[in-house]
């Protein structure tokens, strides 16, 4: 079977040539950046040093063919041919954190706008979920098939596990959240969960002050780092742009209003809308969150930015900030809302059944 070699630290697994590194990492207890799982998202870029791999499917825009060359690849969708040696951004061991699969128990489905549910289910009284704030779970479907969201509840207020759902017309998932179809869900339903997962959390070891950027339910990861923050004392400097189409998409304005006023030393709050209506009534500012980011820095380079929500957000910010202001692609971490990867680099498409929320599937 291959070895691999992850760099920095050599850290030595084996691989076998059917299965992605990343999970060869993971069950190694290696976490490098991640979040798909299926070539969607670039969160796992990083570059082959030595040996050869082979590419699974993955979207032609999350690694250009420049890069390619460039010795570039995806973790997620890698496949080595022998031995390799990969250089991921960050390198840590997953610790205490355990991937359990659970059952659990709806407790509230509130409905705080149009398209958005906030549900909050409970777990066994015995069994509790250890996860860091603004990480993922997957629910496990009866046909097989897995749709994931991100908590936005943080560790230390785990008696209820909280998700925000944006409902996605005609997605499996989400239609049933929102009872479009049958069966429509409802409080006290028993699901399956797989948990936790995913690399979007705060790094603890810097203390750059931070951007926080988030479109839609991006926020929902974004407000559980913010609050596990606030609660362990940490006093870096936060700034929140949250953006929506029209006000009613940034449906918790009152949550983030009321941090900005208890933690105005710490923190800053800056709500974006981009497609206003007269009766809307809005006078704050306009326009797409990231560009909103880049009017009011001219150098990112002192700053960490943590990004979730579309993936069109998610790739401009990334490419903009580090591009133009100077942002390190170290300091760049990321949650993409993206749909499954279908198909390869020559011919890149999207399961329009995938009512997933978050950067994997």
């Amino acid at each position: 079977m291959p070895q691999v070699t992850l760099v920095p630290g050599n850290h030595i697994f084996e691989c076998g040539t059917e299965e992605p590194i990343l999970t060869a990492a993971l069950r190694a207890g290696f976490l490098v950046p991640y979040g798909c799982k299926n070539g969607a998202c670039g969160s796992c870029k990083g570059r082959v040093v030595e040996g050869e791999v082979l590419l699974g499917n993955y979207q032609s825009t999350t690694l250009p063919e420049i890069e390619r060359v460039q010795g570039k690849t995806l973790f997620c969708v890698a496949h080595p041919v022998g031995d390799v040696t990969v250089e991921a951004r960050d390198v840590r061991k997953t610790g205490d954190v355990v991937i359990k699969t659970l059952p659990c128990r709806i407790e509230h489905l509130d409905r705080v706008v149009a398209d958005v549910m906030i549900m909050r289910f409970k777990l066994p009284a015995n069994e509790r979920l250890q996860f860091q704030a603004g990480q993922y779970i997957e629910f496990l479907l009866k046909d097989g098939k897995r749709r994931s969201f991100s908590m936005a509840n943080a560790p230390h207020d785990d008696a209820l596990i909280e998700l925000h759902i944006r409902h996605t017309p005609g997605g499996l998932f989400t239609d049933r959240v929102f009872g479009v179809t049958e069966p429509a869900m409802k409080v006290r339903d028993i699901l399956r969960i797989e948990g936790p997962h995913g690399s979007f959390f705060l790094r603890d070891e810097s203390e750059k002050p931070i951007i926080m950027l988030a479109s839609g339910t991006g926020f929902a990861p974004i407000k559980a780092i913010i609050e596990h923050m606030i609660y362990t004392g940490n006093q870096r400097k936060i700034r929140l742009y949250w953006g929506g189409r029209r006000p009613k998409d940034l449906y918790l304005n009152h949550l983030a209003l009321a941090w900005a006023e208890k933690h105005p030393e710490q923190f800053t709050y800056v709500p974006v809308v981009s497609d206003a209506l007269p009766e809307d009534e809005w006078t704050s500012r306009t326009g797409f969150v990231h560009r909103a980011v880049l009017q009011d820095f001219a150098d990112l380079s002192t700053h960490q930015v943590y990004a979730c929500g579309a993936p069109i957000v998610i790739d401009s910010a990334r490419n903009e900030f580090t591009r133009q202001r100077h942002l390190s692609e170290d300091d760049f971490f990321a949650d993409s809302f993206t749909l499954a990867a279908t198909v390869s680099i020559s011919s890149p498409s999207i399961d329009s059944d995938a009512d997933t929320q978050g950067a994997k599937q």
